[in-house]
């Protein structure tokens, strides 16, 4: 990468970008490679970073990103453990936290979800290695810094005990001579202290021949001395040496656990190393939703298509999205407008989103926005005047100028900022057209702002080379921001002076300066912003009364759709109510043939088996006659009988082929009735409902059955099984509300409802309707030779 292309990447301001990546990184190192990136050069480098950063923004929003918080530098450690050296326990909880990361990395990655497709993270994830049994050892011998744990070894443990148990002697003995009476007098107070890590008491400087011991200390105003009593020496002696084995044992446990360590210094290296490249991936899948970013398209013929593009540095909220296109039509931009207008903004927008896609970086625009593959991207933006190199601006840009012209070729991007601007406007012009013009002899794609109207005229009549302007709002002295291609931009200066107080006889003297060729061109650029204002605000009246359009059909397209389901849905209710009285009959008749048959069996004479015979068949007949019935008068819809009465307010009417009554809401003047039925609202005719007289009305409602003791109540046979298999969920609801009745009436204690297994579906809903059953004590499905998860069994309280 050459110094003028690092310089541009400054001026562009990729390094605040690079910034804004580290952040989201975890890793120390990962943060540092982060601010290193520079652009790939390679179109199939680009797209190979392009699908790790899109796999790691769609894991992140799938399950979010695995942990890299144990992931520390470990190979300096892992030299000196490997030529023999013994880790600190610091030190070695840090390879356990590498290892718990690369763990948790392995487990991210074997996850339902993750194996279902293949990713361009997948190679990484799958070159991990782990070492469970490591990392489980050093954090059981470990358990903090400052600790090992009496688990790290038998021997320590054992250590430790012994330890325990001199320090209780010790304790035991002194504790009788601070509670003993005979020392109340010898003691400066009861107490058990330590001094160089033995046990002592505070005695009384004049009284220290009266306990016989060893002292240790002396206080500072000589008034108390330390002693050791004689009784305790020996086990404080234990104490000491067991404390020297203990010291031993620990260093023995380190030096085992980092040879161990050294052992798998590669593979644990390698971890590392994979750990702090998918830290990487996953900050750019970070960044990418931080951004609202897409992945831009990767062309291959140097054109640049971006739509609602927005520099990353701005601000969501307030930044105005612009459109480019350069290298499709055109291989040169030509940005004109007023200052301050965004023409530094958009250029620099073109040249950063550019770049950040060559750096595997998802883009904020807007999708079908693409990029091409540059070798190299130089930009001449900004004020380079030096006070040191005793430069001045024009002299500063025109160093830069001499540079990319040396480095440009058909594979770079370049970038002018006021190109020709800082010297003589004449002089400027041609030397701006010339630059262009030379630039686009070695193939490369530019952009390029200016002020000057001989670039506008340029663009104009020039092949290949396109006018871009910045819009500016003349009424209330302000830009836009928007970008629009085709257009050559005005410099607004008299309209400006004008609106800001400049006297009018001013503004005149200054046009009368100006050439006619000049004023022409300022007029003709007048006339295509007014015509142009005028067909975007026609543009956008047709855009929202299309919008409008769609939606009120979107919106009569959904109460159509409400209406038939409404209608279907009564429809249904009703069918599957006929079925059900339908079912209950056969169920009925069923069991009279099975009392029927018993008879026969008990009855030996030939005429009355040929009697019931008969009677079976008198009633199957009967049956199959009600049936042809059912389903003629299903078919054929009845005549509405005519009402005693008009239709008011509050009536209940009944709508053909629909059971549920509905309650008139209102009469209109042309006799239309409002309708409310549950939920439903509709309207309809008079003459197209049937009015539910008064005594009908009363007859619905529900009546208590009363019976007397002597006479027996006569109810419809229930049947243990029912089928409910190919039906709808409602219509199999009303079914079963009734077959559990009937059981209930029955005294069944057992029964079996056939929903079959398919999608599970009807399952389910069988089973919500069991669980707020009352008359329900508890229901589980079917085992092996009962049907298995076709059926399930319901036991009735």
């Amino acid at each position: 990468m050459s110094e003028l292309f690092d310089k541009s990447l400054r001026t562009l301001e990729l390094p605040r970008v690079l910034q804004l990546l580290s952040e989201q990184a975890v890793s120390g190192e990962a943060k540092e490679k982060a601010l290193c990136i520079r652009p790939e050069t390679e179109t199939e480098e680009v797209l190979r970073l392009l699908d790790q950063t899109d796999d790691a923004r769609r894991m992140i929003g799938l399950r979010g990103a695995p942990s890299f918080s144990g992931v520390k530098p470990v190979a300096e450690i892992l030299d000196r453990a490997d030529r023999g050296g013994s880790l600190s326990t610091r030190e070695l909880l840090r390879i356990a936290d590498l290892l718990t990361a690369a763990r948790r990395g392995k487990e991210y990655f074997s996850t339902e979800d993750a194996a279902s497709e293949k990713t361009a993270l997948d190679q990484f994830f799958l070159s991990l290695h782990g070492n469970r049994f490591l990392e489980e050892k050093i954090k059981r011998c470990i358990p903090d810094e400052d600790t090992i744990a009496d688990a790290a070894s038998s021997e320590l443990a054992d250590i430790r005990r012994h330890m325990r148990a001199a320090q209780a002697r010790s304790r035991q003995i002194l504790q009788k001579i601070i509670a003993s009476p005979s020392y109340a007098k010898v003691l400066q107070e009861a107490i058990i202290t330590q001094r160089d890590g033995r046990f002592v008491v505070p005695v009384k400087a004049e009284q220290k021949g009266n306990l016989p011991g060893l002292v240790h200390d002396i206080s500072s105003s000589g008034a108390t001395v330390f002693v050791e009593p004689m009784g305790v020496v020996q086990a404080n002696n234990e104490y000491v040496e067991l404390e020297a084995k203990e010291q031993k044992e620990i260093e023995r446990i380190l030096a085992e656990l980092s040879a161990e360590a050294a052992a798998h210094r590669q593979d644990i290296q390698w971890d590392y190393e994979t750990l702090v490249r998918l830290d990487l991936m996953f900050a750019r899948g970070q960044l990418s939703y931080r951004m609202d970013a897409v992945r831009p398209e990767i062309r291959r013929d140097g054109a640049i298509r971006l739509r609602k593009a927005r520099h990353p540095l701005l601000d969501p909220k307030t930044a105005v999205p612009i459109d480019v296109d350069l290298g499709d039509a055109f291989d040169t931009l030509v940005i004109t407008g007023p200052n301050t207008g965004g023409k530094t903004v958009s250029l620099k927008t073109l040249g950063l989103l550019t770049v950040m896609a060559q750096c595997g970086l998802h883009i904020p625009a807007a999708d079908r926005s693409a990029v091409s593959v540059f070798e190299r991207v130089l930009a001449d933006i900004g004020d380079e005047q030096s006070i040191e190199q005793s430069l001045s601006t024009f002299s500063a840009h025109m160093t830069n100028i001499v540079g990319i012209l040396k480095e440009a070729d058909g594979k770079s991007l370049i970038l002018f900022d006021e190109l020709g601007a800082g010297t003589d406007p004449v002089e400027g012009a041609a030397l701006a057209i010339a630059v262009i013009q030379h630039v686009r002899q070695t193939g490369a794609k530019i952009a390029a702002t200016t002020h000057y109207a001989e670039l506008k005229s340029f663009a104009m009549t020039t092949g290949g080379v396109e006018n871009a302007s910045c819009e500016f709002n003349v009424e209330t002295l302000s830009p836009t921001y928007r970008l629009l291609t085709g257009i050559p931009g005005k410099s607004n200066a008299f309209a400006i002076s004008r609106r800001l107080g400049l006297p009018e006889e001013v503004i005149q003297a200054a046009q009368t300066q100006m050439s006619g060729d000049s004023v022409r061109f300022e007029d003709i650029l007048t006339q295509l912003e007014a015509k142009r204002q005028a067909l975007e605000k026609r543009d956008q009246e047709s855009q929202r009364l299309f919008l409008q359009r769609e939606e009120d059909a979107r919106k009569a397209r959904e109460f159509r759709e409400q209406m038939e389901r409404a209608k279907e849905n009564a429809r249904s209710r009703g069918e599957a109510e006929a079925k059900r009285i339908l079912r209950d009959a056969k169920a009925a008749a069923d069991q009279t043939f099975n009392e029927l048959a018993e008879l026969r069996r008990r009855q030996a004479a030939a005429e009355t088996v040929q009697n019931l015979n008969d009677a079976q068949a008198a009633i199957r007949s009967g049956l199959n006659q009600a049936e042809e019935r059912l389903r003629t008068e299903k078919d054929r819809p009845a005549p509405i009988p005519k009402p005693s009465r008009p239709i008011q307010k509050g009536d209940l009417v009944e709508i053909p082929g629909v059971r549920t009554p509905a309650e008139v809401v209102s009469v209109g003047k042309d006799g239309t009735l409002q309708l409310k039925s549950g939920i439903l609202k509709m309207k309809a005719k008079a003459e197209e409902v049937r009015l539910i007289e008064d005594d009908e009305r009363a007859a619905r409602k529900p009546r208590t059955p009363v019976s007397s003791g002597g006479s027996r109540v006569l109810r419809t046979a229930a049947s243990r099984e029912l089928d409910i298999r190919g039906m709808e969920t409602l219509e199999a609801e009303s079914v079963v509300e009734g077959f559990l009745s009937a059981a209930v009436m029955g005294k069944l204690e057992t029964v079996t409802i056939i929903h079959g297994k398919g999608t599970g579906a009807l399952r389910k809903a069988v089973h919500d309707i069991l669980r707020r059953n009352r008359a329900v004590k508890s229901f589980r499905l079917g085992v092996y030779g009962e049907g298995e998860t076709g059926v399930t069994v319901v036991t009735m309280k």
